[in-house]
């Protein structure tokens, strides 16, 4: 099995630059959220804390190449907002979710109740665009407000789809779309228009790069849902399928099984049925399946990344290998 290169080979890989860029970032993700009340600056704090491994950011300072010296603070800026919202949705996602544990700690839903993890993630979102339009350049503005408003889409979309095992890998896959990949794409557009050659025509190329590792990035999580362990993911196995989330295992599971087919998600009703049901669903190969579509779509972004300096194209690509290994 092959090893999943670490952030810290993908950062080196990058250019000298990139390391003091990942810095600058946590130093100003730090700075942005204080001033705003002891209670929110502690929960704001701790969600940021508590963010991985900075793809996202990542993708913004690798998506810039070696840009000018005059663009590295609005590229710290730009990094800055994508992983805000970034945290932004996941808070307000574990309200929505009544979620206990996220990434092995408990949310702000479940150790400050309800009320303080909507402010906390309005907060995070407020300060994301806040951070953007300080710079003043609009183009920005308008990628990450269209990545926004795609993700609420999504999550309008999968609230609609729950409980509802007859979802479609199309329907299935489209809200994905909204949901993930469009900010993984709006990571690369920002990075790419502050590139020293960046401009339009490079946005949209690695934008389609970001969007298609950000479809194989959901498709996987999703299969670690049904996958687990706790330990490797920080939540409970079959948490989206006691939540009533419909995924692809579970879309491509009810085609091969014909008594998932008939299965009715609202009687996954504990831990124990969603057991059973994740360890159903892996029976009938249908994360081998997933896990292979996921890899199409990585091999798909890599195919069709546009000319670029061979550490930049290097990095991008470990990027990518990362993905399918799922270290992010």
């Amino acid at each position: 099995m092959a090893v999943a290169p670490t952030v810290e080979a993908i950062v080196q890989a990058a250019g000298e630059h990139v390391p003091e860029l990942m810095a600058a970032l946590e130093k100003r993700l730090a700075e942005l959220a204080t001033g705003h009340g002891d209670v929110l600056a502690r929960h704001g704090g701790e969600t940021i804390a508590a963010g991985g491994k900075r793809l996202r950011p990542l993708l913004v300072f690798v998506a810039a190449g070696d840009p000018p010296p005059e663009s590295r603070g609005r590229l710290v800026s730009a990094a800055a907002a994508i992983e805000l919202v970034h945290s932004a949705t996941l808070v307000h996602d574990d309200v929505l979710d009544a979620a206990e544990l996220r990434r092995g700690r408990p949310t702000v839903a479940a150790s400050g109740g309800r009320a303080a993890a909507t402010a906390t993630g309005d907060l995070l979102f407020s300060r994301a665009f806040a951070e953007l339009a300080a710079g003043g350049q609009a183009d920005q503005v308008r990628v990450l407000s269209a990545a926004s408003t795609a993700l609420a889409e999504g999550e309008l979309l999968q609230r609609a789809d729950a409980w509802d095992a007859g979802v479609s890998a199309e329907r299935y896959e489209h809200r994905c779309e909204l949901k993930t990949a469009r900010l993984f794409q709006a990571a690369c557009e920002l990075g790419a228009l502050e590139s020293a050659g960046g401009g339009p025509e490079l946005a949209r190329g690695l934008g389609e790069f970001g969007r298609r590792i950000g479809l194989a990035f959901q498709l996987l999580d999703d299969v670690l849902d049904v996958s687990g362990p706790v330990e490797r993911t920080g939540k409970q196995r079959g948490a989206d399928l006691l939540d009533g989330t419909v995924t692809l295992p579970l879309i491509l599971a009810r085609q091969r099984d014909r008594e998932l087919a008939g299965l009715d998600l609202r009687s996954i009703a504990t831990t124990a049925d969603a057991e059973r049901l994740c360890a159903a669903i892996e029976a009938s190969g249908a994360l081998e399946e997933a896990r292979a579509r996921a890899m199409e779509m990585v091999g798909a972004a890599r195919a069709q990344l546009p000319p670029l300096p061979s550490r930049q194209r290097e990095a991008l690509e470990l990027i990518a290998a990362g993905v399918v290994d799922r270290y992010a």
